[in-house]
């Protein structure tokens, strides 16, 4: 009995050693995630906030030997002659037509293709579902020339001209959004449980009753996932419009903001950072609000139930 009442009490002494011991390792992991949280943050946010503090500074202040991360004689001259610049106004509005008649048609494509391929089993449906995914692994800089030639293609059979038009970025966009996204609804489609729509064809529903009131509606986060994702591609793209639209009037705002403000070899920065700013502000706002439907849906369909 006496020797049970003394290993006990060993037990019972050493237990706040071992609970003290796990306490100070949570605690440094802890310090240690602080620590790379802040050198992660530091690393990501110091180039916005040096593009902001340019944008306040005149041209004769950024250009003269003074300490770059502080503005001296802060001004809104930059912000207030690009948004009464006309020409920025058309690369704003150009941009925003592009991407939201690029989602639209993102996602009227995506989606009914990838509850197709997830639900409906035919032959060959999972090569197919592969192949989507890998034609976007393509790279785009390989696509361009090859895209180039069937635009001359086509302007030389009917007469077409497709090449410095804003809306031949309809055509081209969707040919990197619409295969990511397809895959996306796809894992997601995939891991809804396969009792919905069953239940739904015995009651006697058609599959596109199905995809429309079933699963569209349980994927939401999916579909959020996947339109914020082409909206960001369309929004952001360079290669594809400075190939394929030349004229000043046709040009979206990425590649707007370097035809227009950099000249040979004067670069007018301060314009320049204010224009990147203001167009980094929409996807800025859309991921602030739908960042958790971004999350929720991206890793629900990674993976499969």
């Amino acid at each position: 009995m006496s020797a049970q009442t003394g290993s006990a009490a060993q037990a019972s002494r050493a237990q706040p050693v071992r609970y003290g011991s796990m306490s100070r390792s949570r605690r440094w992991a802890l310090r240690w995630s602080y620590f790379f949280l802040v050198l992660f943050a530091a690393f990501f946010l110091l180039p916005p906030f040096y593009m902001l503090i340019t944008s306040l500074k005149t041209s004769a202040e950024i250009s003269a030997a003074t300490n770059p991360w502080w503005v001296f004689s802060p001004t809104l001259e930059n912000y207030i002659e690009l948004l009464t610049t006309d020409q920025y106004l058309v690369f704003f509005r150009n941009s925003a037509l592009v991407s939201l008649i690029v989602v639209t048609l993102t996602m009227v494509i995506s989606v009914p293709a990838a509850f197709a391929l997830s639900r409906m089993k035919f032959w060959g449906s999972a090569t197919l579902a592969t192949g989507v995914f890998l034609t976007y692994l393509v790279p785009e800089t390989l696509l361009f020339i090859p895209l180039f030639k069937i635009f001359a293609e086509v302007r030389n059979l009917t007469g077409i001209e497709l090449i410095n038009n804003w809306w031949v970025l309809l055509i081209l966009y969707p040919t990197l959004t619409v295969p990511f996204c397809t895959w996306i609804m796809i894992g997601y489609f995939a891991s809804i449980p396969k009792e919905l729509d069953e239940a739904a064809l015995i009651d006697g529903a058609t599959w596109m009753q199905t995809l429309t009131k079933i699963f569209i509606p349980v994927a939401l986060p999916g579909l959020i996932a996947a339109t914020i994702f082409a909206f960001t591609v369309s929004w952001a793209q360079f290669l594809y419009p400075l190939a394929f639209t030349t004229s000043t009037d046709q040009l979206v705002l990425p590649v707007g903001i370097v035809t227009t403000l950099i000249k040979g070899d004067v670069f007018n920065w301060g314009q320049i950072m204010t224009g990147a700013l203001l167009g980094a502000a929409p996807p800025l706002v859309i991921y602030a609000f739908l960042m958790d439907y971004y999350i929720a849906g991206l890793t629900a369909g990674a993976t499969k139930g």
